[in-house]
């Protein structure tokens, strides 16, 4: 049997019945949309690839408790919540935001460079903004913006109803907005 066409929740399985090494394949498919769910919310490298190993770990050690009914992936972002919420428990501060480090060119000006100046200091006025929000509205944002999670498997993650996670995200989304509205009249006038 092919293990690469196997699902996660299948590999799951295997991993839950002893076959520890089916781990590593569910390490290569997710570790990257791990990485990028921590990044979006702590913007330190190397704090999210320890995060990383701490999910997985998790993971192996919690392996019996893997039902199989819903996807892998909800029960997966569900422990990455747990673990980050550990951390900031643990080291008693909120997550650090990072800022766009805009270098200023010298020289000639290349055709588009105005619109992509533009661009990069929206991109800047956005990360501003949603570095300002609390820690779970930028998970909630993460989850479902960046991950591309519906309100059913969000609602899993955050311990909530799908429609409890449908207002929460529209509700981040308009502070997100607001926050962005506010931080652009300040920096781009």
């Amino acid at each position: 049997m092919n293990m690469l066409k196997l699902t996660d929740n299948e590999l799951m399985m295997k991993v839950k019945a002893g076959e520890i090494a089916r781990l590593g394949l569910l390490f290569e498919r997710h570790h990257k949309l791990l990485f990028g769910f921590f990044y979006r919310t702590t913007a330190q490298a190397e704090l999210c690839e320890d995060l990383v190993q701490n999910v997985f770990e998790k993971i192996l050690k919690n392996r019996t408790q893997f039902k199989g009914y819903g996807k892998f992936t909800t029960w997966m972002f569900t422990i990455a919540r747990h673990e980050l919420a550990d951390h900031f428990k643990k080291h008693k501060r909120r997550a650090e935001t990072t800022q766009v480090d805009i270098e200023n060119e010298v020289g000639e000006v290349e055709p588009g460079f105005f619109e992509l100046e533009q661009k990069r200091e929206e991109l800047k006025v956005l990360e501003m903004a949603f570095g300002s929000l609390d820690e779970e509205k930028r998970q909630l944002l993460a989850l479902s913006k960046y991950e591309g999670m519906n309100y059913r498997e969000i609602g899993e993650v955050m311990n909530c109803s799908e429609g409890n996670a449908r207002i929460k995200v529209f509700r981040a989304m308009q502070e997100l907005r607001s926050k962005y509205q506010k931080i652009e009249k300040q920096v781009l006038s």
